[in-house]
């Protein structure tokens, strides 16, 4: 975690091995993206887009709904995608199948308002958003929500932790990237991703950058991101969320630090008001 020390993370990382766009990401085939879009949007997954951690969910497959201690045990600060993959391999070893952990990610509920807000944004014109999602979860659970609820044609791209059923069943899984941030966890930073892809659609889109950038989160490892936004961009932060504790820890010790506007949520209309406000500037 980053409470340890807030002001120290990823306000400027060396870049990593690797950009962000990896085949394993891109949420649809090599089309070339729309670069006529005004507003670029990036959402978290767990806790913003679905109502629970959807690795946590995990456990309601296991046997006796419980993970054994032992397995529990080898959990290790920052290691949290290393330990999932125990977890899924433990899963697999038990018998659990594809099909149940794929029914089990689409029981996932959304969080409050967040279905009203997807569709809000799959009604808008086409140039308006550009919708990306940037989680620590994995393709599997992510896209399975996605499509069992008909979100999925509006995210442009996926950035997360790469995974696949193998021929035995199993869930594999494999961190998104290495960096050099020592406050986010070993597998990946937000702040990489979301830094290096508005570099790169900006020189896609022929230096032109987009008129705001907005971040919708609610953990600590959305607080990194929430840093590279400029004057003028957007936070949204779910309210009394780590994310909008460290932003407001931030602003309380260093006014003016954060440059971005703060707008916490408690449901996805929250979001949707301010979004209605600015669709209506010129």
């Amino acid at each position: 975690m980053m409470r340890d020390s807030v002001f120290n993370c990823c306000v400027s990382p060396p870049h990593p091995p690797g950009g962000v766009e990896e085949p394993q990401q891109r949420s649809r085939a090599q089309a070339p993206p729309p670069n006529d879009r005004r507003f670029l949007i990036f959402f978290d997954f767990d806790e913003t887009l679905v109502d629970e951690c959807s690795d946590d969910s995990m456990v309601t497959v296991a046997p006796g709904g419980v993970l054994p201690g032992w397995l529990k045990d080898t959990y290790r600060p920052g290691r949290y995608n290393e330990y999932m993959q125990r977890v899924l391999a433990y899963l697999a070893e038990q018998g659990v199948t594809p099909v149940a952990i794929r029914g089990t990610v689409e029981k996932l509920p959304p969080c409050p308002g967040i279905a009203t807000l997807m569709h809000f944004l799959l009604s808008q014109p086409s140039r308006d958003f550009e919708v990306i999602c940037v989680s620590d979860a994995n393709m599997v659970f992510i896209e399975t929500w996605l499509q069992h609820l008909g979100f999925h044609p509006l995210f442009l791209r996926i950035f997360t932790n790469p995974a696949h059923f193998d021929d035995n069943g199993q869930l594999q899984l494999r961190p998104f990237h290495s960096h050099e941030c020592l406050r986010c966890p070993a597998n990946m930073c937000k702040a990489v991703v979301v830094r290096q892809y508005v570099a790169q659609r900006v020189r896609e889109r022929g230096g032109r950058p987009y008129q705001k950038v907005l971040y919708v989160g609610d953990g600590a490892n959305d607080f990194c991101p929430s840093l590279t936004l400029s004057p003028g961009d957007i936070a949204f932060p779910r309210c009394d969320f780590p994310m909008h504790k460290l932003i407001q820890e931030m602003e309380e010790a260093k006014p003016g630090e954060f440059k971005a506007s703060v707008v916490p949520w408690n449901s996805g209309e929250d979001v949707i008001n301010t979004l209605r406000k600015i669709l209506e500037r010129p």
